[in-house]
């Protein structure tokens, strides 16, 4: 079934310093996870005023209060990364105090929730990879069922998905329908978003990824309803990462906006879905700047909101929506 406008779909993956936690330390990045602070009220702040409604997948650890809280809820069956690294676990073990404005967020989750159109949804209990080598299917699962089982402590059940570092794996599929969770978002079509492991991302597919947030190289990656919700659980692919603010390329921003509004464009005639993300952490410095250049894309939807009928969707209502709640 097709749909009779186009939707304007935007997922945050709300992650702090779980999310990163490998590549950087806390003091090389602390300025952009302080932020977060100042940056989600923001954009609560623009979606309200907006009608903009958002799925922030966020991971299971921000919902605890503090180290004691996390570790009384630790699950039996953890992942076993090969690359010692990207433990979790052995992190928090040799972390005696994990400062709070780096890894939870309990009254930010509680603040979204304030806020009409906004779903929590998950990005795995603890930044999940399903594709690096050494984890399995069993862990996984008891990853997603502890994600779950910590929301519904917020009285939250959680229907949307997406895979930390885009890493989703069609194995694990099966695993969201069986825990209840509908949707997840999906990776574009073209070869430099393929996912795969970190040592698959290589330099050329990054170089490609960059220039094609300004120049047209992979489409407008904007979506038939019908395309998206042919089996369960339902994928509503990412059409555009939207990069944060930079010194050494404000001079292209002109570019950057005017490729987003050319895919929101292509959605709202042709009655697709277009599905923007970024990290809540992209906006923690230069928060003024990345919130100026969301305004200018939420002031391009209102247009086509009022020209052709496009409307905001989170993940979760895409699930709703004709032809996906009654399986046609």
């Amino acid at each position: 079934m097709n749909l009779k406008h186009g939707v304007f779909t935007v997922s945050l993956d709300f992650e702090l310093y779980w999310g990163i936690r490998d590549k950087r330390s806390i003091e090389q990045y602390k300025y952009n996870l302080q932020g977060v602070r100042k940056a989600v009220p923001e954009m609560l702040r623009m979606f309200s005023d907006n009608d903009i409604h958002a799925t922030w997948a966020t991971i299971g650890f921000l919902f605890f209060n503090d180290s004691d809280d996390l570790n009384k809820n630790i699950p039996k069956l953890l992942p076993k990364y090969n690359k010692e690294e990207l433990l979790p676990y052995k992190y928090i073990k040799e972390t005696s105090d994990l400062e709070t404005a780096y890894h939870f967020a309990p009254a930010i989750i509680e603040l979204i929730l304030e806020h009409d159109g906004q779903e929590i949804g998950t990005h795995t209990f603890s930044h999940y990879y399903c594709l690096e080598e050494g984890q399995s299917l069993a862990q996984f699962e008891e990853d997603i069922f502890s994600a779950i089982k910590i929301a519904k402590r917020k009285g939250i059940s959680i229907k949307s998905l997406v895979f930390p570092r885009n890493q989703w794996n069609a194995e694990y599929l099966s695993t969201l329908i069986k825990l209840g969770v509908q949707c997840y978002r999906g990776n574009e079509s073209s070869w430099m978003y393929k996912a795969s492991d970190d040592v698959g991302q290589n330099k050329l597919q990054r170089a490609f990824r960059l220039i094609d947030a300004y120049l047209n190289l992979s489409g407008h990656n904007t979506y038939d309803l019908k395309d998206c919700i042919q089996e369960k659980p339902f994928n509503f692919p990412a059409s555009r990462f939207l990069r944060p603010y930079s010194d050494k390329l404000a001079v292209l921003d002109r570019l950057r906006l005017r490729r987003i509004k050319n895919a929101m464009d292509d959605a709202a005639i042709n009655n697709r879905i277009f599905h923007l993300w970024w990290h809540p952490h992209n906006f923690g410095i230069n928060t003024n700047k990345n919130i100026d250049f969301l305004a200018k894309i939420v002031e391009h939807y209102n247009r086509l909101k009022k020209n052709h009928g496009m409307v905001s969707l989170n993940m979760g209502e895409l699930c709703l929506l004709p032809g996906a709640s009654n399986g046609e």
